[in-house]
């Protein structure tokens, strides 16, 4: 199937994100809008699995739900910088904590009905004692649970973070 972009038009600008309403020809020949949310820059994840098998997690405010999450460390990649450097960082500054081993999960795509963001999962193996190193803005509670606890989690709906869901899914497939 085909879909051509006959026109588009940028609606908004920002730090991390721009807004484009494209009008697109489907494949009937009829066109259609289509609001899209570009991330000039891609993220990385990481599931944290500490020393004693617990799992580390973060909790911070997300404002577009207005709700404090339960998640994994996550970032947005720094110019050319390779995602594998980004989750080491990442779960430095947020957590304290260095991976001693990095293992790639996958590659996906959270919001796919209309946001062009792609975010690269890891666990961490092997934790030794970093330093953390919030930004100004950062409010990071750290928590620690089983594996089983953090599945129930899900379930109970106190976790509700997309790649925390499918890193925790990936991690019981592959590591249990």
């Amino acid at each position: 199937m085909s879909y051509e972009v006959l026109e588009s038009n940028e609606t908004y600008r920002g730090k991390i994100l721009r807004v484009t309403i494209d009008k697109i020809e489907m494949p009937d020949g009829n066109a259609a809008y289509r609001e899209t949310v570009l991330r000039d820059k891609n993220a990385a994840a990481v599931l944290p699995i500490m020393n004693d098998g617990k799992l580390l997690f973060v909790r911070q405010y997300r404002h577009a739900f207005g709700e404090t999450l339960l998640e994994i460390p996550a970032g947005v990649l720094n110019d050319c910088e390779v995602c594998e450097l980004c989750v080491r960082r990442e779960l430095e500054e947020e957590t304290g904590q260095k991976a001693g081993r990095l293992e790639f999960i996958c590659e996906f795509y959270p919001s796919v009905g209309f946001c062009s963001e792609t975010i690269s999962l890891y666990f961490a193996f092997d934790l030794t004692q970093g330093q953390q190193k919030l930004d100004p803005d950062e409010f990071i509670e750290l928590e620690s649970y089983t594996l089983d606890e953090a599945l129930e989690m899900i379930s109970l709906g106190q976790i509700k973070d997309g790649k925390t869901i499918a890193a925790l899914f990936a991690y019981k497939s592959k590591h249990i």
